[in-house]
Parts: C-alpha cells; structure tokens; sequence
C-alpha cells in the first residue's frame, strides 16, 4: 500500500509539473527504481503512465494551441518521428553513451530558457531574412529532441522551451502549450512501440499508478501554470533543470 501510494503521489507531482515546466520523468523514474523496478521496466512504464498527465495538460492549454496551427503542422510529424525513432534505439542500443551527454544538453536547455528574451529580441530583428532558416532548424531541433523524449525523456520538456524560446517570437505560455502536445506526441508514439514490441518489460500496475496520478496532476498544472507570470515559470525551468542535472550526474 505504501508503495502504491507512494507511486500514485509522484505520477501525480510528475504530471503537474511536466505541464508547467518538464522533468516530471525525474519524480517517477526515481521512484521506481527505489521499490526494485529494474531500470528498462522502470523507464518504459513511467513513459506510458505519464501520456494520460500529458493529454490532460495539453487540453488546458488548447486555447494557446489554437493560434498556432500552421507551425503544429510541422512541428508535430516531426516531434513524433522523434519519439519513434527514441523509442526504437532504447530497445536496440545501450544507453551508456546517450545518457552521458544529457546533463549537458539539460544545461545547454537553460541557458536558452535564460537568454531566450534577449535572443528572441535579436532574432525579431533579422526575421524578415532568416525567418525560412529559424523554421528549418526549430524543425529539426523538435526532431532531435524528440528522439531525446523517447528514449528516456528527462527534461525534455526544458529542453524544448529553451529552444522555442531561441528560435520563436512567441509568448512563453504559447511556448508551454506547444510543450505540452510535442512532448505528449513523443510520449504517446513511444508507448505504442514499447506495447508492439517490448510488451514483457512493461509492469501495468506501475502503469496504472503513474497514469492515474498524472492524469489528475495534468489538470493542475494547466490550472496552475497558466497563473505564472513569465519569470516565475523561467525560475523554475532553472531549478527544476539544475535538479535533473544533479540527478543524472549523481545517479546516472
């Protein structure tokens, strides 16, 4: 009981703050691995309990989502083929040499979240001659980082933030929604593959616990983050990315 009840809390802190910020795989994955999941079982079912959170999340921010249709239309395919593709090499490869660059890119991720205003004011300026190659490369970054999402998926959600931020002139809730729907895209395709072809290294219960909680945790985080002026989420993105660095160096 302590254990389910324990799993339930963090899918629900997960889902909360995977709407708000990301790095919700950094409450739940841990989690796991504390009551003796092992690591593969451990990462693919937190992956599937946390799109139920995801769904919920990217439903409150649908108003933000709807103004920005045209870019979804790129962006999405892309981040889906991400996760597929992440999924596929979790299943293939080891994951020595993926996790170890990943305290670097989280890093790498709040340094744009940090200097995102100043860069997106420098950008504005030189939009009307290198608009087409913003676009091309916000599309391959989204790609890149979808194959991150799905094949562990810690912080992805500060790492897509941090590169909205660079490469668009949007508002950083518009940002959060866009968020939300790429990462739970890149959760949901990564799912499918792990039911298709891991279905042994999946544990339904940790799934069910992770879910429930996370679903309920989505739909508080679009209650509350759309609260947050704009420094206070960028703090958080930082604290919450400093931890996910700390975690992995200590614990990797």
């Amino acid at each position: 009981m302590i254990e389910a009840l324990a799993i339930l809390a963090a899918g629900f802190w997960a889902g909360m703050i995977n709407v708000v910020v990301g790095s919700g795989t950094l409450v739940t994955f841990p989690t796991l691995l504390f009551f003796g999941y092992p690591p593969l079982v451990a990462n693919i079912s937190n992956n599937i309990g946390l799109v139920g959170g995801g769904i919920t999340g990217t439903l409150g921010y649908r108003r933000e989502l709807a103004e920005h249709a045209p870019a979804l239309r790129r962006l999405l395919p892309a981040s889906l083929a991400g996760g597929l593709t992440g999924a596929l090499l979790l299943l293939v490869l080891p994951d020595e040499a993926f996790r170890m660059i990943v305290p670097a890119l989280i890093g790498l991720g709040l340094v744009m979240v940090v200097w995102g205003p100043r860069l997106q004011r420098t950008l504005q300026q030189h939009k009307p001659s290198a608009g087409t190659s913003h676009a091309a490369l916000l599309t391959a970054g989204v790609y890149v980082l979808g194959i991150y999402g799905g094949y562990f998926g810690a912080a992805q959600g500060v790492l897509l933030v941090g590169w909205m931020s660079v490469l668009t002139v949007t508002s950083l809730q518009s940002i959060t929604a866009l968020k939300n729907l790429l990462t739970t895209g890149v959760n949901a395709i990564a799912a499918v593959t792990f039911v298709i072809v891991a279905r042994d290294s999946v544990d339904w219960t940790a799934v069910a616990l992770i879910a429930a909680g996370a679903t309920l945790g989505g739909v508080a985080g679009a209650r509350f983050g759309r609260m947050l002026p704009p420094i206070v989420m960028r703090t958080l993105i930082v604290v919450i990315g400093l931890i996910a660095i700390g975690k992995l160096a200590l614990f990797p």
